[in-house]
Protein backbone atom coordinates (compact mmCIF):
# COMPACT_ATOMS: atom_id res chain seq x y z
CA UNK A 1 0.00 0.00 0.00
CA UNK A 2 1.31 3.30 -0.83
CA UNK A 3 1.19 6.38 1.92
CA UNK A 4 -1.07 9.02 2.12
CA UNK A 5 0.81 11.80 1.58
CA UNK A 6 -0.69 15.18 2.91
CA UNK A 7 0.31 18.50 1.94
CA UNK A 8 2.18 20.39 4.45
CA UNK A 9 1.98 24.13 5.08
CA UNK A 10 5.13 25.81 3.31
CA UNK A 11 7.61 27.06 5.53
CA UNK A 12 7.18 30.71 6.59
CA UNK A 13 10.01 32.24 5.07
CA UNK A 14 9.39 30.37 1.69
CA UNK A 15 6.17 31.66 1.42
CA UNK A 16 7.56 35.93 2.11
CA UNK A 17 10.42 34.91 -1.00
CA UNK A 18 8.10 33.48 -3.29
CA UNK A 19 4.91 35.31 -2.91
CA UNK A 20 3.87 37.24 -5.74
CA UNK A 21 3.47 40.56 -5.93
CA UNK A 22 1.50 42.34 -8.65
CA UNK A 23 1.20 45.50 -10.12
CA UNK A 24 -1.49 48.25 -8.67
CA UNK A 25 -0.82 50.39 -11.68
CA UNK A 26 -3.40 47.74 -13.80
CA UNK A 27 -6.55 46.77 -13.54
CA UNK A 28 -5.56 43.06 -14.32
CA UNK A 29 -3.21 40.90 -12.93
CA UNK A 30 0.46 41.48 -13.85
CA UNK A 31 3.37 40.02 -11.76
CA UNK A 32 6.33 42.53 -11.43
CA UNK A 33 9.16 42.58 -10.08
CA UNK A 34 10.14 43.29 -6.14
CA UNK A 35 12.44 45.36 -4.09
CA UNK A 36 13.49 49.19 -4.38
CA UNK A 37 15.59 48.23 -7.28
CA UNK A 38 13.17 46.44 -8.99
CA UNK A 39 12.46 49.03 -12.01
CA UNK A 40 12.88 47.44 -15.59
CA UNK A 41 15.45 48.40 -16.76
CA UNK A 42 17.88 48.42 -13.77
CA UNK A 43 20.91 46.85 -12.75
CA UNK A 44 20.71 43.97 -10.75
CA UNK A 45 23.78 44.78 -8.64
CA UNK A 46 24.71 48.17 -9.25
CA UNK A 47 28.54 48.84 -8.89
CA UNK A 48 31.53 51.32 -9.60
CA UNK A 49 31.72 49.05 -12.89
CA UNK A 50 29.00 48.96 -13.80
CA UNK A 51 29.30 50.57 -17.35
CA UNK A 52 28.19 54.02 -17.30
CA UNK A 53 24.93 53.34 -20.38
CA UNK A 54 23.86 50.99 -17.02
CA UNK A 55 23.86 53.65 -14.13
CA UNK A 56 20.51 55.74 -13.44
CA UNK A 57 20.61 58.95 -14.43
CA UNK A 58 18.70 61.70 -12.20
CA UNK A 59 17.38 64.46 -14.59
CA UNK A 60 15.53 66.43 -11.70
CA UNK A 61 14.94 65.54 -7.68
CA UNK A 62 12.70 62.69 -7.54
CA UNK A 63 13.20 61.81 -11.60
CA UNK A 64 15.54 59.30 -12.08
CA UNK A 65 16.06 56.60 -15.24
CA UNK A 66 16.81 52.76 -14.51
CA UNK A 67 19.15 53.43 -17.26
CA UNK A 68 20.79 55.72 -20.02
CA UNK A 69 18.91 53.35 -23.25
CA UNK A 70 15.35 55.19 -24.14
CA UNK A 71 13.01 54.67 -26.83
CA UNK A 72 12.91 57.86 -29.38
CA UNK A 73 9.46 59.11 -30.47
CA UNK A 74 8.74 57.34 -33.72
CA UNK A 75 5.09 57.95 -35.47
CA UNK A 76 3.07 54.85 -36.33
CA UNK A 77 0.54 56.79 -38.05
CA UNK A 78 -2.34 54.11 -36.52
CA UNK A 79 -4.70 56.13 -35.02
CA UNK A 80 -8.80 57.13 -36.07
CA UNK A 81 -8.79 59.54 -38.28
CA UNK A 82 -11.91 60.43 -38.28
CA UNK A 83 -15.55 59.90 -35.85
CA UNK A 84 -15.69 60.63 -32.36
CA UNK A 85 -12.62 58.46 -31.50
CA UNK A 86 -10.45 60.52 -34.26
CA UNK A 87 -6.90 60.98 -32.73
CA UNK A 88 -7.08 58.09 -30.19
CA UNK A 89 -4.52 55.65 -29.36
CA UNK A 90 -5.63 52.41 -29.58
CA UNK A 91 -4.68 48.63 -28.20
CA UNK A 92 -2.18 48.51 -30.67
CA UNK A 93 -0.51 51.37 -28.67
CA UNK A 94 -0.46 49.56 -25.61
CA UNK A 95 0.91 47.05 -27.15
CA UNK A 96 3.49 48.58 -28.87
CA UNK A 97 4.89 50.96 -26.40
CA UNK A 98 4.18 48.38 -23.60
CA UNK A 99 6.78 46.03 -25.37
CA UNK A 100 9.49 48.79 -24.68
CA UNK A 101 8.13 48.70 -21.11
CA UNK A 102 8.89 44.83 -20.63
CA UNK A 103 12.38 44.77 -22.14
CA UNK A 104 15.03 47.33 -20.43
CA UNK A 105 14.29 50.35 -22.00
CA UNK A 106 14.80 53.32 -19.25
CA UNK A 107 12.80 55.40 -20.88
CA UNK A 108 9.76 55.81 -23.46
CA UNK A 109 9.10 59.46 -25.64
CA UNK A 110 5.60 58.51 -27.40
CA UNK A 111 5.59 59.67 -31.11
CA UNK A 112 4.45 63.08 -32.28
CA UNK A 113 0.86 63.60 -30.58
CA UNK A 114 -0.99 66.90 -31.95
CA UNK A 115 -2.04 70.07 -29.75
CA UNK A 116 -4.51 70.83 -32.89
CA UNK A 117 -6.39 69.09 -35.38
CA UNK A 118 -4.51 70.51 -38.21
CA UNK A 119 -1.36 70.22 -36.77
CA UNK A 120 -1.44 66.52 -37.28
CA UNK A 121 1.59 65.24 -39.70
CA UNK A 122 -1.29 63.17 -41.41
CA UNK A 123 -4.86 62.24 -40.98
CA UNK A 124 -3.39 59.12 -39.15
CA UNK A 125 -1.47 60.77 -36.46
CA UNK A 126 -2.29 60.52 -32.41
CA UNK A 127 -3.88 63.56 -30.75
CA UNK A 128 -4.15 65.34 -27.02
CA UNK A 129 -5.92 68.21 -28.10
CA UNK A 130 -9.17 67.11 -26.28
CA UNK A 131 -9.36 65.37 -22.79
CA UNK A 132 -10.83 62.13 -24.55
CA UNK A 133 -7.57 61.79 -26.09
CA UNK A 134 -5.82 61.85 -22.88
CA UNK A 135 -8.18 59.73 -21.24
CA UNK A 136 -7.07 57.20 -24.32
CA UNK A 137 -3.32 57.46 -23.37
CA UNK A 138 -4.16 56.35 -19.85
CA UNK A 139 -3.91 52.26 -20.47
CA UNK A 140 -0.47 53.35 -22.75
CA UNK A 141 0.92 55.08 -19.58
CA UNK A 142 -0.42 52.83 -16.92
CA UNK A 143 1.53 49.59 -18.27
CA UNK A 144 4.91 51.43 -18.48
CA UNK A 145 4.22 52.62 -14.69
CA UNK A 146 3.83 49.18 -13.50
CA UNK A 147 7.38 48.31 -14.28
CA UNK A 148 8.78 51.14 -13.29
CA UNK A 149 9.23 52.72 -17.03
CA UNK A 150 9.20 56.78 -16.99
CA UNK A 151 6.89 57.45 -20.15
CA UNK A 152 6.38 61.20 -21.79
CA UNK A 153 4.74 62.24 -24.64
CA UNK A 154 6.21 64.21 -27.18
CA UNK A 155 4.09 67.61 -28.29
CA UNK A 156 4.05 68.38 -31.81
CA UNK A 157 2.67 70.57 -34.35
CA UNK A 158 3.21 69.96 -38.11
CA UNK A 159 3.22 73.35 -39.59
CA UNK A 160 3.24 73.76 -43.22
CA UNK A 161 4.45 70.17 -43.10
CA UNK A 162 0.92 69.01 -41.89
CA UNK A 163 -1.71 67.07 -43.88
CA UNK A 164 0.90 64.78 -45.38
CA UNK A 165 0.58 61.18 -46.52
CA UNK A 166 1.95 58.20 -43.61
CA UNK A 167 4.52 57.45 -44.24
CA UNK A 168 5.87 56.72 -47.76
CA UNK A 169 7.48 59.86 -48.95
CA UNK A 170 5.88 61.55 -46.17
CA UNK A 171 8.40 64.59 -46.97
CA UNK A 172 7.34 65.21 -50.63
CA UNK A 173 3.45 64.83 -50.60
CA UNK A 174 0.38 66.63 -48.52
CA UNK A 175 -2.93 64.92 -49.18
CA UNK A 176 -6.61 66.77 -49.36
CA UNK A 177 -10.27 66.36 -48.08
CA UNK A 178 -10.78 63.52 -50.20
CA UNK A 179 -8.24 61.03 -48.42
CA UNK A 180 -8.72 62.57 -45.16
CA UNK A 181 -6.58 65.33 -44.99
CA UNK A 182 -7.03 69.12 -45.07
CA UNK A 183 -4.52 70.62 -47.29
CA UNK A 184 -7.60 71.82 -49.93
CA UNK A 185 -9.22 73.55 -46.54
CA UNK A 186 -8.63 77.01 -46.77
CA UNK A 187 -6.16 78.12 -44.22
CA UNK A 188 -5.98 74.75 -42.54
CA UNK A 189 -2.19 74.38 -42.99
CA UNK A 190 0.06 77.13 -41.01
CA UNK A 191 3.37 78.07 -40.99
CA UNK A 192 4.97 80.93 -39.94
CA UNK A 193 5.88 82.67 -43.10
CA UNK A 194 3.34 81.86 -46.63
CA UNK A 195 6.44 79.46 -48.04
CA UNK A 196 5.82 76.09 -49.02
CA UNK A 197 8.27 73.27 -47.59
CA UNK A 198 9.39 73.14 -51.76
CA UNK A 199 8.26 75.37 -54.14
CA UNK A 200 9.87 73.29 -56.66
CA UNK A 201 7.25 72.08 -59.00
CA UNK A 202 9.28 69.20 -59.66
CA UNK A 203 10.47 68.00 -57.47
CA UNK A 204 6.85 68.90 -55.13
CA UNK A 205 4.98 66.87 -57.43
CA UNK A 206 1.07 67.20 -56.12
CA UNK A 207 3.06 68.03 -52.43
CA UNK A 208 2.66 70.68 -49.76
CA UNK A 209 0.75 73.64 -50.51
CA UNK A 210 1.70 76.97 -49.90
CA UNK A 211 0.58 77.34 -46.17
CA UNK A 212 -1.41 80.15 -44.25
CA UNK A 213 1.16 82.80 -42.63
CA UNK A 214 -0.28 82.76 -38.95
CA UNK A 215 -1.49 86.26 -37.41
CA UNK A 216 0.04 87.24 -34.28
CA UNK A 217 -2.88 86.70 -32.27
CA UNK A 218 -3.14 82.85 -33.96
CA UNK A 219 0.93 82.08 -32.47
CA UNK A 220 0.06 83.45 -29.23
CA UNK A 221 -3.27 81.00 -29.22
CA UNK A 222 -0.84 77.79 -30.55
CA UNK A 223 1.23 78.94 -27.20
CA UNK A 224 -1.30 77.74 -25.09
CA UNK A 225 -2.65 74.62 -27.56
CA UNK A 226 0.43 73.67 -26.63
CA UNK A 227 0.31 74.60 -22.71
CA UNK A 228 -3.53 72.93 -22.51
CA UNK A 229 -1.99 69.61 -24.26
CA UNK A 230 0.99 69.43 -21.45
CA UNK A 231 -1.69 69.91 -18.99
CA UNK A 232 -4.14 67.04 -20.24
CA UNK A 233 -0.83 65.13 -20.45
CA UNK A 234 -0.26 65.32 -17.03
CA UNK A 235 -3.59 65.78 -15.13
CA UNK A 236 -5.35 63.13 -17.40
CA UNK A 237 -2.95 60.72 -18.96
CA UNK A 238 -0.24 60.76 -16.26
CA UNK A 239 2.73 61.28 -17.88
CA UNK A 240 5.54 61.58 -16.54
CA UNK A 241 7.23 64.13 -18.68
CA UNK A 242 6.48 65.98 -21.99
CA UNK A 243 8.64 66.43 -25.26
CA UNK A 244 8.36 69.36 -27.42
CA UNK A 245 8.87 68.83 -30.64
CA UNK A 246 10.95 71.62 -31.94
CA UNK A 247 12.59 69.45 -35.05
CA UNK A 248 12.42 68.00 -38.42
CA UNK A 249 11.07 70.82 -40.18
CA UNK A 250 7.78 71.04 -37.96
CA UNK A 251 6.17 74.46 -36.82
CA UNK A 252 8.64 75.39 -34.06
CA UNK A 253 11.45 74.58 -36.55
CA UNK A 254 10.14 76.91 -39.10
CA UNK A 255 9.54 79.53 -36.57
CA UNK A 256 13.29 78.87 -35.37
CA UNK A 257 14.65 78.75 -38.97
CA UNK A 258 15.00 82.59 -41.09
CA UNK A 259 14.92 80.03 -44.13
CA UNK A 260 11.10 79.30 -43.45
CA UNK A 261 10.09 82.06 -40.83
CA UNK A 262 10.20 85.96 -42.92
CA UNK A 263 8.00 87.28 -40.26
CA UNK A 264 8.28 91.14 -39.48
CA UNK A 265 6.10 91.17 -35.99
CA UNK A 266 7.69 89.76 -32.63
CA UNK A 267 8.21 87.01 -33.71
CA UNK A 268 10.49 86.96 -37.02
CA UNK A 269 13.17 88.65 -38.00
CA UNK A 270 16.53 88.48 -35.53
CA UNK A 271 17.31 85.42 -33.72
CA UNK A 272 15.93 86.50 -30.06
CA UNK A 273 12.76 86.74 -32.23
CA UNK A 274 13.26 83.96 -34.06
CA UNK A 275 13.17 81.83 -31.05
CA UNK A 276 10.71 83.57 -29.24
CA UNK A 277 7.91 81.28 -29.63
CA UNK A 278 9.79 78.34 -28.57
CA UNK A 279 10.61 80.03 -25.25
CA UNK A 280 7.02 80.64 -25.14
CA UNK A 281 5.90 77.25 -25.36
CA UNK A 282 8.48 76.22 -22.95
CA UNK A 283 7.00 78.68 -20.53
CA UNK A 284 3.21 77.08 -21.34
CA UNK A 285 4.28 73.81 -20.51
CA UNK A 286 6.79 73.76 -18.16
CA UNK A 287 5.70 72.15 -14.75
CA UNK A 288 7.25 72.15 -11.19
CA UNK A 289 6.66 68.83 -10.74
CA UNK A 290 7.47 67.35 -14.21
CA UNK A 291 11.08 67.69 -16.29
CA UNK A 292 10.57 69.41 -19.44
CA UNK A 293 12.09 67.45 -22.95
CA UNK A 294 13.03 69.68 -26.13
CA UNK A 295 13.62 68.16 -29.59
CA UNK A 296 15.54 70.15 -32.22
CA UNK A 297 17.59 69.92 -35.55
CA UNK A 298 20.38 70.75 -34.17
CA UNK A 299 21.93 71.89 -38.05
CA UNK A 300 19.76 72.36 -41.02
CA UNK A 301 21.99 70.87 -43.21
CA UNK A 302 21.86 73.58 -46.03
CA UNK A 303 25.02 75.76 -45.85
CA UNK A 304 23.81 76.68 -49.28
CA UNK A 305 21.75 78.81 -47.74
CA UNK A 306 22.91 82.05 -46.00
CA UNK A 307 19.56 81.83 -44.19
CA UNK A 308 19.64 77.64 -42.53
CA UNK A 309 19.60 77.22 -39.17
CA UNK A 310 23.25 75.82 -37.84
CA UNK A 311 24.64 74.32 -34.97
CA UNK A 312 26.25 77.56 -33.98
CA UNK A 313 22.13 78.66 -33.82
CA UNK A 314 21.69 75.53 -31.22
CA UNK A 315 24.57 76.40 -29.13
CA UNK A 316 23.36 79.83 -28.90
CA UNK A 317 19.86 78.69 -28.08
CA UNK A 318 20.90 75.90 -25.34
CA UNK A 319 23.39 78.76 -23.93
CA UNK A 320 19.35 80.96 -23.50
CA UNK A 321 18.11 77.42 -22.25
CA UNK A 322 20.22 77.02 -19.63
CA UNK A 323 19.95 81.05 -18.89
CA UNK A 324 16.24 80.86 -18.66
CA UNK A 325 15.36 77.48 -16.96
CA UNK A 326 12.64 75.31 -18.02
CA UNK A 327 13.99 72.55 -20.21
CA UNK A 328 16.08 69.67 -18.57
CA UNK A 329 16.99 67.21 -21.60
CA UNK A 330 17.58 68.23 -24.90
CA UNK A 331 17.35 65.33 -27.63
CA UNK A 332 19.70 66.54 -30.53
CA UNK A 333 18.52 65.62 -34.15
CA UNK A 334 18.95 66.88 -37.36
CA UNK A 335 17.55 68.31 -40.65
CA UNK A 336 14.30 68.55 -42.54
CA UNK A 337 13.44 71.80 -42.30
CA UNK A 338 14.81 72.30 -46.27
CA UNK A 339 14.14 69.92 -48.91
CA UNK A 340 17.96 70.82 -50.00
CA UNK A 341 19.59 69.73 -47.64
CA UNK A 342 23.00 67.28 -47.81
CA UNK A 343 22.22 64.25 -47.56
CA UNK A 344 24.75 62.27 -45.41
CA UNK A 345 25.08 58.06 -45.36
CA UNK A 346 23.34 57.31 -42.05
CA UNK A 347 26.18 55.26 -40.16
CA UNK A 348 26.03 54.47 -36.50
CA UNK A 349 26.16 57.47 -34.65
CA UNK A 350 25.95 59.78 -37.41
CA UNK A 351 24.05 62.41 -35.26
CA UNK A 352 26.21 62.04 -32.08
CA UNK A 353 28.92 65.32 -32.65
CA UNK A 354 25.44 67.26 -32.70
CA UNK A 355 24.95 66.22 -29.34
CA UNK A 356 28.30 66.35 -28.31
CA UNK A 357 29.02 69.62 -29.59
CA UNK A 358 25.70 70.54 -26.84
CA UNK A 359 26.94 68.78 -24.20
CA UNK A 360 30.18 70.73 -24.48
CA UNK A 361 28.11 74.22 -24.47
CA UNK A 362 25.77 73.10 -21.74
CA UNK A 363 27.80 70.73 -18.94
CA UNK A 364 25.49 69.42 -16.23
CA UNK A 365 23.21 71.81 -16.44
CA UNK A 366 20.98 70.46 -18.89
CA UNK A 367 21.39 66.60 -20.19
CA UNK A 368 21.42 65.86 -23.70
CA UNK A 369 20.39 63.00 -25.38
CA UNK A 370 21.41 62.05 -28.76
CA UNK A 371 20.20 60.06 -31.78
CA UNK A 372 21.19 58.37 -35.05
CA UNK A 373 21.56 54.45 -35.57
CA UNK A 374 22.63 53.08 -32.63
CA UNK A 375 22.87 49.42 -33.43
CA UNK A 376 26.03 48.19 -30.42
CA UNK A 377 25.92 48.26 -27.02
CA UNK A 378 29.67 48.98 -26.30
CA UNK A 379 29.45 51.79 -29.00
CA UNK A 380 26.32 53.21 -27.00
CA UNK A 381 28.81 53.13 -23.77
CA UNK A 382 30.87 55.07 -25.02
CA UNK A 383 29.10 58.01 -26.25
CA UNK A 384 27.59 58.16 -22.65
CA UNK A 385 31.11 57.00 -21.01
CA UNK A 386 33.02 59.67 -22.74
CA UNK A 387 30.73 61.87 -22.05
CA UNK A 388 29.18 62.92 -25.37
CA UNK A 389 25.30 62.66 -24.33
CA UNK A 390 24.04 61.65 -21.44
CA UNK A 391 21.18 59.75 -23.13
CA UNK A 392 21.03 57.47 -25.88
CA UNK A 393 17.62 57.21 -27.90
CA UNK A 394 17.41 54.43 -30.14
CA UNK A 395 14.29 54.29 -32.61
CA UNK A 396 14.49 51.90 -35.44
CA UNK A 397 16.61 48.89 -34.01
CA UNK A 398 14.24 49.32 -31.09
CA UNK A 399 11.42 48.48 -33.76
CA UNK A 400 13.20 45.50 -34.69
CA UNK A 401 13.98 44.26 -31.20
CA UNK A 402 11.96 45.81 -28.36
CA UNK A 403 14.63 43.61 -26.17
CA UNK A 404 17.21 46.19 -27.44
CA UNK A 405 18.34 47.36 -24.75
CA UNK A 406 18.68 43.45 -22.85
CA UNK A 407 20.58 42.58 -25.57
CA UNK A 408 23.22 45.36 -24.69
CA UNK A 409 23.02 44.35 -20.95
CA UNK A 410 24.37 41.11 -22.14
CA UNK A 411 27.11 42.30 -24.34
CA UNK A 412 28.61 44.34 -21.58
CA UNK A 413 28.02 41.81 -18.69
CA UNK A 414 25.22 43.42 -17.14
CA UNK A 415 22.09 41.79 -15.44
CA UNK A 416 19.18 43.83 -16.05
CA UNK A 417 15.59 43.57 -14.68
CA UNK A 418 12.79 42.76 -16.89
CA UNK A 419 9.54 42.35 -16.73
CA UNK A 420 8.71 39.19 -13.98
CA UNK A 421 6.92 37.21 -16.95
CA UNK A 422 9.87 37.35 -19.28
CA UNK A 423 13.07 36.89 -17.42
CA UNK A 424 12.72 33.84 -15.22
CA UNK A 425 14.15 31.52 -18.23
CA UNK A 426 17.35 33.54 -18.25
CA UNK A 427 17.75 34.60 -14.95
CA UNK A 428 16.73 31.02 -13.34
CA UNK A 429 16.58 30.53 -9.27
CA UNK A 430 19.05 28.85 -7.50
CA UNK A 431 17.58 25.23 -6.49
CA UNK A 432 18.55 25.55 -3.24
CA UNK A 433 17.24 27.52 0.09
Amino acid sequence: MTKDIKAQPAPEHLVSKFKLQTSKEVDFFLPVNKGSNAKVGHAKELTAETPKLFQPLEITPGFTLSNRIGVSPMCTYSAPSSGSEIGNPTQFHQTHYGSFALRGSGLIIVESTAVAPNGRLSPEDVGIWNDEQAKAWRSVVQFAHSQGVKIGIQLGHGGRKASGIPPADHLQFGIDSSLGGWSDVKGAVVAPSALPFNPDPEVNLQGYVTPTALTTDQVEETVELFGAAAKRAYEIAGFDFVEIHGAHGYLINEFLSASSNKRTDQYGGSFENRIRFLLEIVDAVKSETHPTFLRISADELTPSDPDAWTIEDSVKLAHVLVERGGVHVIDVSSGANNPHAERRPSHQGFQVPYAKALKAAVGDKIQIAAVGGFVDGEFANKVVENGEADIVLVGKTLLKNPGLPWVWADQLGVKINVGRPLEWPYYHPAWKF
